[in-house]
């Protein structure tokens, strides 16, 4: 079964990192169905059924995101928080159409490796930030499959503008887009 990869980025056409990795999945239609949040709920409402049905046709699902504020971004949120509903993802009525369906990320993280751990910037490694999404997919029996992520290089909060240092070099871009497909194969 293909794979479903779950993109949410509040602005795809000026992303670096997720545009890529976007780019690349679409070369394999037959692998990988990429499913845009943004571009398909601009309004921001989730048709639940369908987004339930989507998931339940594929055989793993990736999310896709940028880090927003040591989360994700709002609308992947509301995603989680509409489509893993009791009765469907959990609970005891019938809520298992997660139960071992492989289940993973994939993140641009925007600041450095290193300021992502317990004696670096912020405190916290990505492995801590992004525990609540492992949580959320034991909690429904998924098969956590954990994350794949591409730092950045930011030296100050804020500095983050497109075509500056922040953007990692072609290469490592590059790099990145083959790394990820190898992950999500892998799952």
């Amino acid at each position: 079964m293909k794979t479903l990869v779950i993109v949410t980025h509040p602005n795809i056409e000026t992303s670096i990192i997720n545009k890529r990795w976007v780019d690349e999945l679409n070369k394999y239609p037959e692998k990988y169905t990429v499913h845009e949040l943004h571009k398909v709920y601009p309004d921001g409402n989730i048709d639940v059924e369908k987004e339930q049905q989507l998931v339940e046709s594929h055989g793993a699902l990736v999310l896709q995101f940028p880090i927003h504020w040591f989360n994700c971004p709002p609308l992947l949120k509301k995603w989680l928080d509409d489509v893993l509903a009791y009765g469907w993802a959990y609970g005891s009525n019938g809520g298992d159409k997660l139960k071992n369906r492989k289940a993973a990320l994939a993140v641009s993280a925007g600041i450095k490796k290193e300021d992502y751990s317990e004696k670096g910037r912020y405190r916290y490694t990505l492995d801590q930030l992004l525990s609540p999404f492992e949580t959320t997919f034991l909690y429904c029996n998924a098969d956590y499959r954990s994350f794949f992520a591409l730092y950045g290089s930011e030296n100050e909060p804020g500095e983050n503008i497109p075509g500056t240092e922040n953007d990692p070099p072609a290469s490592a871009l590059e790099k990145s887009a083959q790394d990820y497909l190898k992950f999500v194969d892998s799952l």
